[in-house]
């Protein structure tokens, strides 16, 4: 689930229970919506629908919750603190992430990085280092034996990386439309930051003589997911990406 299906989705359900009488509020046409640290989606709307319906917010966020909970595509839905609504990315958002994800009719201003220094202070090496990790995991992979599938992901560095690999196609439209490509590349380096995370405590590949299970396949999926985002991120900015760097 992209962050603009995420708004839809609560949308709906703010309009699905002003309908059925469980409360009375104006249907808000967007929703504010931020990424946690555990790489969950985070609103606070209940919050403020419920200084207009006279009902305490985590009345109004449990409500909500229970119709999150039954629409296609939406993962875990919890209730936190005094009425924040917690939505979980699902990993099916990687069967969506192809050579087209993201890439959008108008070009983006191309934009780049310096190459050097070849260190973490330079955005632009996190980024194509990145990329270049991803790329070397998909060999490894292979030469493991090791195929994608999908799985769950729970721990928090997946769901960041989900989180931000979701919001992808939107920086991208944003940039188009604007002209400014600072949000792309922002997001582009904040993707790349957490799969350096996710490549160095999440491995899909097994060590020493580790069986080959499914949550291997699906690290792997997720892998396969930053790399082709990535990819996408720096042919849309002019830059040719390098499997190896």
């Amino acid at each position: 689930m992209t962050p603009a299906e995420l708004n839809a989705a609560v949308v709906a359900a703010v309009r699905g229970a002003v309908d059925e009488g469980e409360f009375a509020v104006p249907v808000p046409g967007r929703v504010p919506v931020t990424v946690t640290a555990d790489g969950d989606y985070a609103t606070p709307l209940p919050l403020r629908l419920a200084r207009d319906a006279g009902r305490p917010a985590k009345e109004i966020a449990e409500l909500l919750a229970d119709r999150l909970g039954r629409m296609p595509g939406v993962g875990d839905v919890r209730v936190t603190g005094p009425g924040f609504l917690s939505i979980g990315v699902s990993a099916s958002l990687i069967a969506r992430i192809d050579e087209t994800y993201g890439v959008v009719p108008v070009p983006v201003p191309r934009a780049t990085w310096p190459e050097r220094p070849l260190t973490f202070d330079n955005p632009g090496f996190v980024v194509r280092f990145a990329y270049a990790r991803a790329a070397a995991v998909r060999r490894q992979a292979a030469d493991l034996g090791v195929h994608a599938a999908e799985g769950p992901l729970t721990d928090p560095r997946e769901k960041r990386l989900l989180a931000l690999l979701a919001e992808f196609p939107s920086r991208a439209e944003q940039a188009a439309r604007t002209g400014d490509p600072r949000p792309f590349t922002r997001q582009l380096e904040l993707i790349a930051d957490a799969y350096h995370d996710v490549h160095e405590w999440c491995s899909p590949l097994p060590k020493g003589d580790e069986i080959i299970t499914g949550h291997h396949s699906a690290r792997l999926s997720l892998a396969e997911a930053a790399y082709i985002v990535l990819g996408n991120g720096l042919r849309m900015l002019g830059e040719t990406p390098n499997d190896r760097l």
